[in-house]
């Protein structure tokens, strides 16, 4: 794969979520270099967060592999839009849902849709996230606290809870974490914290989903250049996000997506409460 990227130049997207037409440079997250062998042929996956960044590599990276998709998004229409036509030109189904993760009766709603589009779910990717930084800790305010949870952590455990009677063995789940989780942030105490929550969560479902087939595992990303990073941070530490890891660069979607197929197919079918951690060489515990 092509290591070798552009440098990504000052800029910032004054609202959350950030909308990926408009970075510069644009994300590589079409899977342009990824070549499917149909390892996850007839299968039905939803992926929330799927309209870009992550999401929308993992989405492509399914549909190359020949699954139906359901992308969950929160109101980015336009790039919604995109990301169904890149895995329609696949050869699969698409269907979007717009909403917030956060909202429990969504995620019923987001389960019910995908059954009447595809009449079966195989693989549930917790992917959609939000995060505010902070310089002090008094400054995460309680309303704060609560949205980055419902979003990050309680929106996991309602998808689950909504999806799983409808699981058969064989199938799976996926959570993203991130490196945060085991390295901690000093201006994202609030969204590190919902990202430990994310592995013992992932840990520990896997456990009590052992004996009905059903593996959970989780990837936990370094910095990655998805519209979340400019929609976040200011200008100037949008310019050096990623430069402190030990590649010196930030990631990219289509370098996080593989993971998640490994994990969804059958290559992965001894791996259950795992994680894996594409984030640019920085050794972590667990």
């Amino acid at each position: 794969m092509e290591t070798s990227r552009p440098p990504i130049p000052p800029q910032h997207q004054d609202q959350q979520p950030g909308h990926e037409e408009a970075m510069r440079p644009a994300p590589a997250s079409d899977m342009a270099h990824y070549t499917g062998s149909g390892k996850l042929a007839g299968q039905v996956a939803i992926v929330t967060g799927g309209d870009s960044g992550i999401g929308r590599a993992v989405a492509i990276g399914f549909a190359k592999e020949g699954a139906d998709v359901v992308i969950v998004y929160l109101n980015e229409i336009k790039d919604a839009s995109t990301t169904c036509e890149k895995v329609r030109a696949e050869g699969v189904k698409c269907h979007a849902v717009m909403g917030d993760v956060g909202d429990e009766a969504f995620t019923r709603r987001v389960v019910e849709e995908t059954l009447r589009e595809f009449g079966r779910i195989d693989i549930l990717v917790n992917n959609a996230a939000e995060q505010h930084p902070q310089k002090r800790f008094e400054d995460v305010s309680r309303e704060q606290l609560e949205r980055t949870f419902r979003t990050n952590i309680f929106a996991m455990f309602d998808l689950v809870r909504h999806a799983l009677p409808h699981m058969k063995a064989g199938a799976c789940v996926i959570n993203t974490a991130s490196v945060t989780a085991y390295k901690g942030h000093k201006r994202l105490v609030d969204y590190s914290a919902t990202k430990g929550a994310i592995v013992a969560f992932t840990r520990s479902l896997a456990l009590q989903l052992s004996e009905r087939g059903i593996r959970v595992n989780a990837v936990a990303p370094g910095p990655i250049w998805t519209p979340l990073i400019p929609s976040t941070f200011d200008a100037d530490h949008v310019a050096e996000f990623g430069k402190n890891v030990p590649m010196q660069r930030a990631g990219q979607p289509d370098e996080v997506a593989p993971c998640f197929i490994f994990l969804a197919s059958r290559d992965a079918s001894y791996m259950s409460g795992q994680v894996l951690h594409p984030n640019g060489g920085v050794p972590v515990n667990g």
